[in-house]
């Protein structure tokens, strides 16, 4: 079975627009920096087991999206990294949100907010 997925674009004004196109990363990359605001520093595996604790096991991020998503958000500035030992003594990269990735979650949270209501007026009316 072949999925499609809609990408949500928020253009310049607040408006939404609907294209076909994946926008799996933007929600990871709300995801993965709102861990990292709330919860601090921590290490891949405990952003991944946070979002999936937190949604009730509804959510489950692979390493094949999530760590080149932290690589990513590294290179765009919103995080940064730094190699510590884990809870279970092992060699783990732990990510810390940056100032300029806590403007990315609040810019981010809005947008997400807007959108959401923008789908729940529909949902209520139509």
């Amino acid at each position: 079975m072949r999925r499609h997925i809609i990408r949500l674009l928020c253009l310049a004004n607040g408006v939404w627009a609907l294209g076909k196109t994946n926008s799996a990363q933007s929600a990871l990359d709300l995801l993965v920096l709102t861990i990292l605001e709330r919860r601090g520093p921590i290490h891949g595996y405990g952003i991944a087991t946070a979002i999936q604790d937190l949604s009730q096991e509804a959510l489950r991020i692979e390493e094949g999206s999530l760590y080149p998503a932290l690589h990513r958000m590294e290179e765009l500035g919103w995080i940064a990294a730094e190699w510590k030992m884990s809870e279970t003594g092992r060699r783990a990269r732990f990510y810390r949100l940056t100032s300029a990735g806590r403007k990315q979650v609040l810019s981010e949270s809005e947008r997400w907010a807007s959108f959401t209501a923008g789908v729940s007026r529909v949902l209520r009316h139509a």
